[in-house]
């Protein structure tokens, strides 16, 4: 496994998007641009059941990560890794937390009916930038 130094950690952090590649069915890549979190261990992504990602990442759990300062896009870090845990346990509190990070201190994130927030944590394997 793959350790982010601190400055690529900092991005992370940082109310930065990031571009998250899965795989298609037939093996193209298939990118999203979403908000980013991550733990001592993990990269975390956010989302809902029943879109393309989490059916994507049922059938192949590999995935890459783009992640750019928007202060200064020639600081970048990109990450390579497999899911290796999905849950759907604290996913909404955690997508509330996202809301605050990239829309300021006082934002919710809009919840929909019936909505099924899941995160994704991603070990990452090969992790490169300029940071």
């Amino acid at each position: 496994m793959a350790q982010l130094s601190p400055e690529q950690r900092a991005l992370i952090e940082a109310p930065n998007f990031a571009h998250f590649v899965t795989l298609m069915p037939d093996g193209s890549p298939q990118v999203t641009p979403v908000w980013v979190d991550c733990d001592d261990k993990h990269i975390i992504i956010n989302t809902a059941e029943g879109r393309q990602k989490p059916r994507n990442l049922a059938r192949d759990n590999r995935v890459a990560i783009s992640i750019l300062d928007q202060q200064d896009p020639y600081k970048y870090v990109q990450i390579r890794g497999k899911v290796v845990e999905t849950t759907t346990e604290g996913a909404r509190e955690h997508i509330d937390k996202m809301a605050r990070k990239y829309r300021g201190p006082d934002a919710k994130y809009p919840h929909r009916e019936g909505e099924v927030r899941v995160m994704f944590k991603i070990e990452p394997e090969h992790i490169e930038g300029r940071v």
